[in-house]
């Protein structure tokens, strides 16, 4: 097989991402958010492991595919949880924290496997990656907690609110949690499978919803999605030759694009709320957090620009690696910013809103692999990467248009208030 059509088997595990992450609400919602987390992560390895010894093309597919299923859950309920631990001021830099560590592991993956390869086979890099989710298990499992319990509706009496339980410790305590026993039998009162899915639908169907997502996130991920999936295309044929460890070393520019936009969002988005509350009278708009998007938005279509053109004209592999680490950049402090945003105008449905932000990442970048290659070839990256800046450089009239009516559309089409569960 040719290297672009075996790129193709992460395409699915793309995809699937989007399902997995909108399938694990409903059960995060009624049975907690920890039995989720280590369901996802066991299965995750069990796929991953599965992939490790398949002997043909379709069963190593098929077990990505899965992989990319199971593996969906932490971007979605880790929303949820942010909201159930931390309070309004504190949550802008733990979302920033959080984005960061699924943002990064497409980078640190294949840095760490392209030096693996030049010693030994393929199938051992997914065996030291299931080493890392062997990692993940153990520590849901040893130091994950649940997070979601009831919360009395503001304005509810002391002598009318449900009294938290009191947790029990022990071996058989801590396994009924794990697996989601405890989570059963205190899921009365809990939303169930059917209002949860209802107001999935309907928490999209809000424009102050579908826009930043489907409207930004969409446009701006899935070319992120399209360059990781083609570089060792573009730099390892003439003129750039680059061997498997220049390749793996490349991969530091996304990552430490990323890394810069964790200590951008640390303390930016926060100067932005607190600088709006100062200069508005202590009155606080949740529409004030996209302002964060705005920087990260222009230093991304610059990004795309420069990696473009340093490909056409076969500039220096400085200019290929700054434009990508700017494009990565943007992404993580776009998608920060969004996410605080989503979070501020639906607390309660904080994992519904999620699936949304993870949904909408993965449309664009499960179709772009198919075509990125192709495109690249026939029209050059100039072209290529200079469209995809230009649709970017569109994509914040969703933005815009979110600032100026979101107030409006948030009076005029409220939260759903069925599946609430904080």
């Amino acid at each position: 097989m040719i290297p672009p059509e075996i790129a193709h088997s992460i395409s699915p595990a793309i995809f699937m991402q989007g399902p997995g992450g909108l399938l694990a609400v409903p059960l995060a919602q009624r049975f907690g958010r920890l039995p989720v987390l280590f369901w996802s992560q066991l299965l995750t390895l069990v796929f991953t492991i599965g992939a490790t010894f398949c002997t043909d093309y379709a069963s190593f597919t098929a077990c990505r595919t899965l992989q990319g299923f199971f593996g969906a859950p932490p971007q979605v309920i880790g929303l949820s949880i942010i909201h159930d631990m931390f309070y309004f001021h504190e949550r802008a830099r733990k979302i920033n924290i959080w984005a960061f560590t699924f943002l990064v592991g497409p980078y640190l993956g294949p840095f760490i496997s392209g030096f693996i390869i030049q010693e030994l086979d393929w199938k051992n890099t997914f065996g030291v990656l299931a080493g890392f989710y062997g990692v993940s298990v153990l520590a849901v499992i040893f130091l994950g907690d649940e997070t979601l319990y009831h919360r009395a509706p503001l304005g509810e009496e002391a002598a009318t609110a449900v009294a938290p339980v009191a947790k029990k410790s022990g071996v058989m305590r801590r396994i009924s949690l794990l697996v989601g026993v405890a989570g059963v039998q205190e899921s009365a009162g809990r939303p169930g499978f059917f209002e949860v899915g209802k107001d999935l639908f309907i928490v999209f169907a809000k424009p102050y919803v579908f826009l930043p997502t489907f409207g930004f996130v969409t446009w701006i991920t899935m070319w992120t999605i399209g360059i990781v999936s083609s570089i060792t295309l573009l730099v390892k044929p003439p003129p750039y030759l680059f061997t498997d460890t220049a390749v793996a070393l490349l991969y530091f520019a996304p990552m430490i694009g990323t890394l810069l936009a964790e200590f951008w969002g640390h303390w930016f988005n926060d100067f932005l709320c607190n600088r709006y509350i100062r200069t508005h009278a202590g009155v606080y708009k949740p529409e004030s957090r996209l302002n964060g998007v705005y920087p990260a938005w222009l230093l991304g279509i610059i990004g795309l620009v420069v990696f473009g053109e340093s490909l056409q004209h076969s500039l220096s592999w400085v200019g290929v690696a700054f434009g990508w680490g700017l494009n990565c950049f943007s992404t993580l402090a776009t998608t920060t910013a969004i996410s605080a945003y989503i979070l501020d105008v639906m607390p309660q449905h904080a994992a519904l809103a999620s699936a949304w932000i993870c949904a909408m990442r993965t449309v664009g970048g499960f179709c772009v692999i198919y075509f990125q290659t192709d495109w690249v070839a026939n029209n050059g990256p100039a072209v290529a990467f200079g469209c995809q800046a230009a649709i970017v450089a569109g994509a914040i009239a969703s933005i815009i248009a979110t600032q100026v009516w979101g107030a409006k559309w948030r009076m005029k089409y409220p939260a759903p208030v069925g599946s609430r569960t904080s």
